[in-house]
């Protein structure tokens, strides 16, 4: 009976032990894609895992941008943190500031086997990713640019060029007042994230000063200058255009997009990434570039938004070794190719943006192209590389707060804006411990 027993015993324990070499590593992906764009991250993760047989990546939803970030705070605190986490741009300088938190992306691949080389990415997203000595902290996995859209079918109702979108801000501000006194709309015009678009990229692809510090990629001190008074101009027009609902605000995120596929508002401001819901409409719509101030050497260039995956500390030596074979699976041309002609994002690698270059592709879609010759028509100066802030999400919370103020009709823009940089200064000194 012992002989049966034990017998019976090592059966099992070489069974479990078998069940246990073969099971996959589980990598956790942390995410805020919704919509068009979920369906994305579904998919790439679907194929990595059907692709091989030693890693699971598991991407799970918690929701929006901040709430993903502050989400992965605090799991890191509780020391239960994902292996990946995808963090939105404002939240670059949160991360690049949280010492022994995180693995650089460079570093991961490196030890996963494989040859980092930088000159294979877009060289403005990858210099905002990475430190000052060209270290790749992050991998940027759905970058995108500002753009504009419209509605074809509401610009040829209200008598306007459906083949010619606006290319000033002036001209906006007119097509929106002429789409809303005919009638063509009830809404002319609207633009998600008034903290990413209209201010932050609005300095950049003016070439005007955000703060100091070349924006903070030159140094955390930085004195916020988005106060100027070209910036004042421009609020002002906003909040002028607000008061009989010509402009509409949305939200401080994305929620405007949702104006404009009910075609209650005929032009949006919006991320490149917002391409794939606004296709799902069937709507007829046009692409635009963001719209700029006439100046010399105007327009310049934008800076990326989207979001990178970032990669926690304390994590096995399977996890990383997955994980590199994962971002090493995303890099793969003909994976980032689709991912930019399927969502609107870029391409992060110069080679699928070749290959896309190559095909018949931005011909037979007008506009896809321009988010990526908007960020690398021209070098970047100090004032067009990027805002990087150590609390950026606490200043953009900041200035939404002042600008929703604004547009309910309580203060001017430039009380809003003098007091957003105020607020904001104060907000800096305070995270770097002055």
């Amino acid at each position: 009976m012992k002989t049966i027993l034990t017998s019976a015993f090592a059966a099992t324990t070489s069974l479990l032990l078998a069940s246990s070499a073969m099971a996959a590593t589980e990598i956790q992906w942390w995410h805020a894609m919704t919509g068009a764009n979920n369906e994305v991250v579904e998919q790439l993760a679907k194929e990595f895992n059907e692709s091989q047989k030693d890693y699971k990546i598991l991407p799970v939803f918690k929701g929006s941008y901040p709430e993903t970030l502050n989400a992965g705070i605090a799991a890191f605190r509780a020391k239960q943190p994902p292996a990946i986490i995808q963090v939105f741009d404002a939240g670059s300088g949160v991360m690049m500031g949280a010492q022994g938190a995180i693995v650089p992306v460079a570093d991961v691949l490196t030890k996963g086997g494989f040859k980092f080389d930088k000159s294979q990415y877009l060289p403005g997203i990858v210099a905002y990713y990475s430190k000052p000595d060209g270290t790749m902290l992050s991998f940027p996995y759905n970058s995108s640019s500002p753009i504009l859209y419209y509605n074809k079918d509401i610009f040829q109702k209200a008598g306007l060029d459906a083949a010619n979108p606006p290319k000033t801000w002036p001209q906006v501000f007119e097509a929106a007042k002429k789409i809303k006194t005919s009638g063509a709309a009830p809404c002319g015009f609207t633009s998600t994230w008034l903290t990413w678009i209209q201010t932050e990229n609005l300095a950049a692809w003016n070439n005007v000063s955000y703060g100091s510090n070349e924006n903070g990629l030159g140094g955390v001190d930085v004195k916020l200058a988005f106060n100027s008074d070209f910036f004042v101009k421009h609020f002002q027009s906003i909040a002028d255009l607000a008061k009989d609902g010509t402009f509409r605000y949305g939200g401080r995120t994305s929620e405007a997009k949702q104006l404009f596929t009910s075609a209650e508002c005929g032009i949006l401001t919006e991320s490149s990434g917002g391409l794939g819901d606004i296709i799902k409409t069937g709507m007829n719509y046009g692409i635009g570039q963001l719209p700029y101030y006439e100046g010399e050497g105007r327009p310049q260039n934008t800076i990326p938004g989207g979001a990178s995956l970032w990669v926690f500390a304390g994590k096995s030596d399977a996890e990383y070794k997955g994980t590199a074979e994962f971002f090493n699976f995303l890099s793969q041309t003909k994976i980032q190719a689709r991912l930019h002609q399927v969502s609107g994002y870029l391409p992060v690698t110069m080679a699928a943006y070749d290959e896309t270059k190559k095909s018949d592709f931005y011909p037979k879609n007008p506009g896809r192209e321009t988010p990526i010759q908007q960020m690398m028509g021209k070098p970047p100066t100090a004032n067009s590389k990027g805002v990087r802030l150590v609390n950026l999400p606490q200043v953009r919370d900041i200035m939404n707060e002042e600008f929703e103020s604004m547009l309910a009709g309580k203060q001017d823009a430039k009380t809003a804006l003098n007091k957003a940089v105020e607020r904001g200064n104060a907000a800096i000194q305070q995270a770097i411990g002055k």
